[in-house]
């Protein structure tokens, strides 16, 4: 990927100061076996490049840490494998943390990503009658329960003067929507990249709203709080590489989609226009994402779509 710029080691440095106040850096010991890092992945974001380019596996072996990689189809799903333990890390998008905290998982945030309002949006079928928001009231909307379209849904509806309620939910994971989208037994449908770039590139579904001006579609990096606090110095080996191939994403976006649509098994014109909507840049978490988060929470718990309130920094590493 080259020489590192001087904004990328800046922000390695931050992510080694933030693991150091976490609690150190060395690698778990670990006598004649060979230990594992569990991370989950979807077909979107970086962390799905990493594991087609192997760098962490380099990283880790030497320590005898060995990558194993689950793929799952959305992020709520991803997050209850956390929470269970099958998997140590993975990448959701803005909404699962919450809806993962308030079913109690004990996990904590150790990463996010810039905003990509454009990676997600309100599709309707090209012929569809239906031309503003204002118009799904009534309407049924397929969406996948506590994925970050979650979110997207319920703002553009409050900017088009309609409650949560005015409109017919049907929660669908993103392969039996896009099948109900196809049919017509749904007159919308809530979805991210890649499958929001894949239907309408393939199926020529009309957008009819995406994030910009109502979600920032942040994506965050997420771990167990168990592992977190036992292996910091993995934690920050992982976040070091994915800021390198953030940066290298950033200025070889054609060489990013090639990847991502050969390896997930997409055409390029649909990898192309997925990856024209992400943003490259792994960042520490800081105070205003929480306060954004925290904003998420606050509205799905008044939607009482949560079963309880949540406090987002309950979910952040201890200093020590």
């Amino acid at each position: 990927m080259g020489l590192l710029s001087e904004k990328t080691r800046r922000v390695i440095a931050l992510f080694a100061g933030v693991m150091l106040l976490a609690g150190g850096f060395a690698f778990p010991a670990h006598a004649q076996s060979q230990a594992q890092f569990r991370i989950g992945y979807q077909k979107y974001g970086t962390l799905v490049l990493l594991k087609a380019q192997g760098t962490l596996e380099k990283r880790l072996a030497p320590h005898k840490i060995e990558v194993k990689w689950t793929e799952f189809p959305a992020g709520p799903v991803m997050l209850e494998g956390l929470n269970v333990g099958s998997i140590d890390l993975g990448q959701v998008g803005e909404t699962p943390p919450i809806f993962a905290q308030a079913a109690g998982a004990d996990l904590v945030y150790v990463g996010f990503e810039p905003p990509e309002p454009e990676g997600e949006a309100i599709v309707v079928k090209k012929d569809s009658a239906i031309k503003t928001v204002a118009e799904l009231k009534g309407k049924k909307v397929a969406l996948n329960k506590g994925s970050n379209v979650h979110y997207l849904l319920v703002k553009q509806l409050e900017k088009a003067g309609l409650r949560y309620l005015d409109i017919d939910v049907s929660f669908l994971p993103p392969a039996d929507a896009r099948a109900a989208f196809e049919r017509g037994s749904v007159d919308a449908w809530v979805i991210w990249d890649p499958f929001l770039a894949a239907a309408q590139k393939q199926l020529g579904a009309r957008v009819l709203a995406d994030g910009k001006g109502a979600v920032n579609n942040t994506s965050f990096y997420l771990a167990s709080r168990a592992y977190a606090e036992k292996n910091p110095k993995v934690i920050d080996v992982v976040l070091e590489e994915l800021a390198r191939l953030d940066e290298w994403a950033r200025n070889n976006r054609k060489d990013v989609a090639a990847l991502l649509g050969s390896y997930i098994g997409i055409e390029k014109s649909i990898a192309e226009l997925s990856v024209s909507h992400n943003s490259y840049g792994v960042k520490p978490i800081d105070d205003t994402v929480l306060e954004q988060q925290q904003q998420i929470a606050d509205t799905f718990f008044d939607l009482k779509l949560i079963p309880k309130a949540v406090k987002v920094r309950d979910a952040v590493l201890k200093k020590r």
